[in-house]
């Protein structure tokens, strides 16, 4: 491919929409848990997905991050575009979209001996951990050092990811996918198993990575969570799309009550939103 080539499709990259899922179906154990499910997001636009147990907010994420297909459609159409491509390696995809979620993180504080900066850099293969046959740059090194800057983790170099706090771990997260300078993050109950001070803590470091141009994908069953950036809302029900559009439309009572099969009431606290049962 030549340089101007390369300037074409980079240019064509930058345009294109987020995400653009048409008619995707995936089966998983035997069942459809993604139902003709469209859905398109651009670029710019930070979104929340929102919606039940077994809606298909877990399979969705899977599906953008490439852990899972959906079924070949009948006309050969790709159903999953990310960027405006529909084929990514592994690598490549981690460069523009960032993936931060609870199971991955399990995967990181498992590993034995897993060092802070080499989960870090690692990222730019793909790998948990810096093996012999990577060959780290001192462009990679400075570009971990300069994400675990940015999310407050420097103090947590040296340590392992093992012995970290559940938020310290998360912010470890973070950087390693903004180390690649991805232009969205797609971020999996983000807040899952932290305390009320490391949330809060968390939620101001999203806000911050919403306000210098990172696209947030958030995906969450609790409304409080929702950034005040955040201004796009999308409710699943039953493996597909119910709803979409402006976060202050779609978050009353009657819809999510209705979302969710049961009453909820929604208060609005500031630049945020909670919701409870009643």
């Amino acid at each position: 491919m030549s340089l101007s080539d390369h300037d074409v499709a980079g240019a064509s990259e930058a345009d294109a929409p987020l995400l653009e899922i048409n008619e995707a179906c995936v089966m998983r154990g035997g069942q459809r848990v993604l139902d003709r499910f469209d859905l398109r997001i651009l670029q710019g636009q930070h979104t929340a997905v929102l919606g039940p147990n077994g809606s298909g907010k877990s399979t969705l994420v899977k599906l953008l991050a490439h852990q899972l297909r959906p079924l070949a459609r009948a006309d050969e159409r790709p159903s999953v575009r990310v960027f405006g491509r529909a084929r990514w390696s592994v690598t490549e995809l981690r460069s523009r979209l960032g993936i931060v979620s609870p199971a991955l993180q399990q995967d990181f504080t498992t590993e034995a001996r897993l060092e802070v900066f080499d989960a870090v850099v690692s990222g730019f293969f793909a790998a948990r951990g810096v093996w012999l046959n990577h060959q780290v740059s001192e462009a990679m090194r400075a570009s971990a050092h300069e994400a675990l800057v940015r999310v407050g983790a420097e103090p947590l170099i040296g340590r392992d990811m093992a012995e970290l706090s559940t938020g310290e771990a998360r912010r470890v997260l973070i950087a390693r996918a903004l180390a690649h300078r991805p232009r969205a993050l797609l971020l999996d109950e983000p807040c899952a198993g932290l305390d009320l001070a490391s949330r809060r803590h968390f939620l101001e470091t999203l806000r911050e990575l919403a306000r210098s141009g990172t696209t947030l994908l958030m995906v969450t069953h609790h409304v409080e969570e929702i950034l005040p950036e955040i201004g796009h809302v999308v409710l699943l029900r039953e493996g597909r799309v119910w709803r979409q559009g402006d976060k202050a439309e779609l978050l009353t009572d009657e819809t999510l009550s209705a979302t969710f099969g049961m009453p909820v009431q929604v208060r609005r606290r500031g630049d945020y939103f909670d919701a409870t049962l009643v």
